[in-house]
């Protein structure tokens, strides 16, 4: 959660000097052999079997290409602390979707927490909106990216049965970047060129993200879910909002008004609630009560 909340105020500043799908693409390849650099090195390696690759190209569309695209895009056009309190709705959306797909109906506290989480979504997008439609837009695209990568960890799940999800990422990662290469070069034709005049800094920003932001994060978060399951595990992305946050602060400038603060508060009150962490707690009470 530290690498990811310092990776989105990298992105957000790379993307002052390359458009957006290209500089995904080339960070999303440098993850990927980063992953399989580092699970060859510890003899971790094989090819996956037949029936991996539908996991390993759904989670790569899911994960990979469309949460890429989608957050790119979005931090293009909106602030780095809107966009970390959006991804704070992760864990609700996750505790939400796989009790629907598994066709467990959520309790009342936990559409509690569902309402409560998206006023925070609400309030954030609406704290210092000088430019509404263009921020409400960046926000909409960044909201999509984690959608769809809540949905790709389902998948994940699902997946690490048969393969161990740290080599999972790493198939993810290269399959997704080579489909990003073929976006880019049809929506940002000639954006290459725009490497050979980035900053210095630009670089150390790179590596950062790309070597540890994206490879070490999606290789620890995955294998976390393949260990604990989606649900639990999304309890903690709240530290990733509030990461990004201090990142937003410390590494681009941006002022966390009250408003945002706010937001934070009802998008972790949501989390608790939605993630069914609630119930639990008071479950826990009530069977240490004496009766």
């Amino acid at each position: 959660m530290v690498v990811w909340g310092f990776n989105l105020a990298a992105v957000k500043y790379l993307l002052e000097f390359v458009d957006p799908v290209t500089l995904t693409a080339f960070r999303i390849l440098l993850a990927g052999v980063t992953v399989l650099i580092i699970l060859a090195s510890l003899g971790m390696m094989r090819w996956p079997k037949r029936s991996d690759w539908k996991y390993i190209l759904l989670g790569a569309l899911l994960n990979v290409v469309a949460h890429h695209y989608f957050l790119s895009q979005g931090l293009a056009i909106t602030s780095g602390t809107n966009a970390g309190l959006i991804l704070g709705t992760g864990p609700m959306l996750t505790a939400v979707l796989v009790s629907l797909i598994m066709r467990i109906v959520p309790s009342r506290l936990q559409w509690l927490g569902v309402f409560i989480g998206f006023a925070g979504v609400a309030m954030t997008v609406m704290v210092g909106s000088d430019s509404a439609s263009g921020l409400s837009l960046g926000d909409i695209l960044v909201f999509i990216s984690i959608l769809a990568q809540v949905f790709s960890y389902i998948v994940i799940a699902n997946a690490a049965r048969s393969l161990d999800p740290r080599l999972l990422t790493g198939y993810m990662l290269v399959t997704g970047a080579i489909v990003l290469f073929i976006i880019a070069l049809i929506q940002e034709p000639g954006e290459i060129a725009a490497f050979a005049a980035v900053p210095s800094s630009f670089w150390l920003a790179f590596f950062f993200s790309g070597m540890l932001g994206t490879a070490v994060g999606h290789m620890l978060y995955n294998y976390s879910i393949g260990q604990a399951g989606p649900t639990k595990a999304a309890i903690f992305m709240n530290l990733n909002t509030l990461f990004s946050l201090v990142a937003a602060s410390l590494i681009l400038g941006e002022t966390i008004t009250p408003g945002h603060l706010i937001g934070l508060v009802l998008i972790v009150i949501g989390v608790i609630f939605g993630s069914g962490a609630a119930e639990d707690l008071l479950r826990k009470r009530r069977k240490r009560l004496p009766t």
